[in-house]
């Protein structure tokens, strides 16, 4: 019914129908304007909808979850990978140490080994190496001296030790220790190359303290390092070799063949240490590494892959 409608004329029941008529109008313009009257600022829960108020609660929610991204990629961005020269002996041991270190910082460590001596060599003509573990100390006090370490971080982390070592089906009494060399069923005895390689020396030196270099130096084969000295035998190229303890001690090798751990008294101290390089003086990850050896857990593991821990 039109606004300006008379109803005064119509009476009973049609007249408050009329009037009912007019009012629900009214009352929708009424609530019409009460409505856009409510402040913009009311959150969408106050006004009664209960999934505003769950998209709120799930807006809150989130934000941890976006910390913890950012601090992930955070970490991300700092990661560096380092470059690790390597004496042999460790060749089981130190990627067990690497990968705690990786999960710990995020860095990355990127593995090579070899010979000490050829490692020296290799970083005096300008290797890119970050670190250098040598199986002789020596080696790295060179290079301290040559300018080409980070003054500050040499650091003995261990001594190493030698054995004879026969493989299981070898019928050779290593009860007998290094005499056992001189049986005529030993045509190949393997070792490290004493040119350049510490446990090759430590090898020699002990044959010569118990008199048999001259009688078995015939029988004598070169591998470029422990670890090829090793293979030799473990490969059946060699009847036995003197190789490093902490090769023949790892998990799982230890079970195929037998040894005789020859006394340390008949070679010079296998004393190893670690450098970081100047190449690496620019990666803090590369000192990080280094001080991560010092930890009591580490130097626990070095003993348990046959290394006497260092420390100084």
């Amino acid at each position: 019914m039109p606004l300006g409608a008379d109803v005064n004329g119509v009476g009973g029941d049609a007249r408050e129908a009329m009037l009912k008529s007019y009012e629900r109008p009214m009352n929708m313009r009424l609530t019409g304007r009460l409505m856009n009257r409510i402040p913009a600022r009311v959150p969408p829960a106050s006004i009664g909808n209960p999934n505003d108020a769950f998209r709120h609660r799930r807006r809150r929610s989130a934000w941890p979850w976006v910390f913890l991204f950012l601090l992930g990629w955070c970490r991300l961005a700092v990661a560096e990978e380092i470059l690790v020269a390597a004496a042999a002996d460790l060749n089981f041991v130190l990627p067990k140490i690497a990968e705690r270190f990786e999960q710990e910082t995020g860095h990355r460590v990127k593995l090579s080994f070899g010979s000490s001596g050829n490692f020296y060599a290799q970083i005096e003509n300008g290797a890119p190496f970050d670190v250098f573990f040598s199986a002789d100390m020596d080696f790295p006090r060179k290079l301290e001296a040559a300018g080409l370490v980070q003054s500050g971080t040499f650091y003995e982390y261990a001594t190493g030790k030698i054995v004879l070592w026969v493989p299981n089906q070898s019928k050779l009494d290593l009860t007998r220790g290094l005499s056992v060399l001189t049986d005529p069923a030993v045509r190949k005895i393997a070792i490290a190359n004493p040119q350049h390689a510490p446990y090759g020396r430590a090898a020699v030196a002990a044959l010569e303290n118990n008199h048999l270099y001259d009688a078995v130096k015939h029988k004598l084969v070169f591998g470029e390092n422990i670890s090829q000295a090793f293979q030799l035998v473990n490969t059946g190229n060699a009847d036995a070799g003197i190789v490093a303890l902490s090769l023949v001690g790892a998990p799982g090798i230890e079970k195929t063949g037998r040894y005789y751990e020859i006394a340390s008294a008949s070679y010079p101290p296998i004393r190893q240490a670690v450098v970081v390089l100047k190449t690496g003086a620019k990666k803090p990850a590369a000192r990080a590494f280094v001080e991560f050896l010092k930890r009591p857990e580490i130097a626990a593991l070095m003993r348990e892959y046959g290394f006497q821990a260092g420390g100084h």
